[in-house]
């Protein structure tokens, strides 16, 4: 487990938080991305050293993506839907089904109804994945104004070896048809690449970054931008890449 060296001070956690989130919300309206870094989100989410090596414990427990196997990349996943009420913090998760793209999105699995196992009882409790899931929802109210937010979460492993290349997105540049995505960095080990570039809608890149120090949170309104992850490889070419991240997303609904 990679370790983290900036945890907040309690006593001046609440005023970061305020201020990570609001400069979120404006860079998320004005420019429509944003890189929150390690020390924001660990203020904006309350987390300390023991609960996030708690959270981390849950990508050791993820199922095998059969769809991304299809096509040679090793990638596990589980997925979940929830619940958001921004006024009231309210948050529940809603029954397991499939999950769909939207037409006009996903070049390789628009409209394809994909089947993943469910999130385990003590990822849908964990406190760091609840309160992270409350920023998103108060940093989405600066794109729409949403009485309750559909959230979908999907934690991913990619792992690569020296004879192929790990893909975090198959399917290259594309959107998820919602309206905030989010990718937060759990853990990377051996992994050169893994290079997260969104692109404005006439192709024009915005940002490139590698989420290289765990805790580092990208977010972009999707419903103006595209997205894509370079393939990962190994570092050593004696060991396998892992490359551990949370996509979450939010639509009013």
């Amino acid at each position: 487990m990679e370790s983290l060296t900036d945890f907040p001070d309690p006593a001046a956690g609440h005023a970061a938080a305020r201020t990570a989130e609001e400069t979120a919300r404006a860079a998320l309206a004005g420019e429509g991305v944003h890189l929150m870094p390690p020390a924001d989100v660990l203020a904006c989410t309350g987390t300390d050293e023991s609960a996030w090596a708690r959270f981390t414990t849950h990508w050791d427990d993820l199922y095998e993506d059969e769809y991304a196997a299809r096509r040679g990349t090793c990638r596990l996943r589980r997925y979940g839907h929830f619940s958001f009420m921004p006024a009231t913090g309210e948050l529940r998760l809603l029954p397991h089904t499939g999950f769909v793209q939207p037409g006009g999105t996903n070049p390789l699995y628009e409209r394809v109804d994909r089947r993943f196992e469910p999130l385990t009882g003590a990822f849908v409790a964990d406190p760091v994945l609840r309160a992270l899931i409350g920023v998103l929802g108060r940093t989405a109210g600066a794109l729409d104004t949403a009485e309750r937010w559909s959230v979908k979460v999907h934690p991913f492993r990619v792992l690569a070896t020296a004879d192929g290349s790990g893909e975090p997105t198959p399917e290259g540049r594309h959107r998820d048809g919602v309206t905030l995505v989010s990718s937060l960095l759990v853990g990377r080990d051996n992994a050169t690449g893994g290079e997260s570039t969104v692109y404005g809608p006439e192709g024009e890149e915005m940002l490139s970054v590698t989420l290289d120090e765990p805790a580092s949170l990208l977010l972009s309104d999707d419903r103006g931008t595209l997205h894509e992850v370079s393939p990962v490889r190994p570092s050593d070419a004696g060991a396998p890449a892992r490359r551990d991240v949370l996509v979450t997303t939010l639509t009013p609904g």
